[in-house]
């Protein structure tokens, strides 16, 4: 069952990146794509106002996702990028981590927020904390100092 309260479906490697529906609304979420099953009511609030892409790092490479975003945020000036994702998922945790690496390559000065929904609730995650959970063992080092 369609759920009309939500955006259109719009794939993010398929959307051209410069494609007339992100030049109109240059506010960009791009959610991972099983937030539209597991979790309709927070990806409809958050769509709002919003052109909204779905990727999904389970079934597409991270570098090919990181070369869209790179692309689009070359190509058009983005007012808004936010990333949404389910906290908790060995795959959504690398949308992050692509948006990021997009941001870099492309020198985009476009400001990101990053959201994990975790217990039903949608929290903003700090670029910091993106960046640590990269690094096993500075993760480690708080885990033991936070246990010590």
């Amino acid at each position: 069952m369609v759920d009309v309260g939500l955006p259109g479906y719009m794939r993010l490697l398929s959307t051209n990146a410069a494609s007339k529906e992100i030049r109109s609304n240059p506010r960009l979420l791009i959610y991972g794509e099983c937030v539209r099953v597991e979790h309709p009511q927070i990806l409809r609030e958050l769509s709002k106002g919003r052109t909204c892409l779905a990727a999904c790092p389970e079934s597409e490479h991270i570098n090919i996702i990181a070369l869209k975003v790179a692309s689009i945020v070359s190509r058009l000036e983005l007012e808004e990028l936010l990333v949404l994702t389910v906290d908790g998922s060995p795959h959504c945790i690398q949308l992050h981590h692509a948006v990021e690496e997009a941001l870099k390559i492309a020198r985009s000065p476009v400001e990101v927020k990053h959201l994990v929904i975790y217990k039903g609730k949608a929290s903003e995650i700090s670029k910091e904390a993106i960046k640590t959970a990269r690094y096993l063992f500075k993760i480690e080092n708080l885990i033991k100092t936070r246990t010590s």
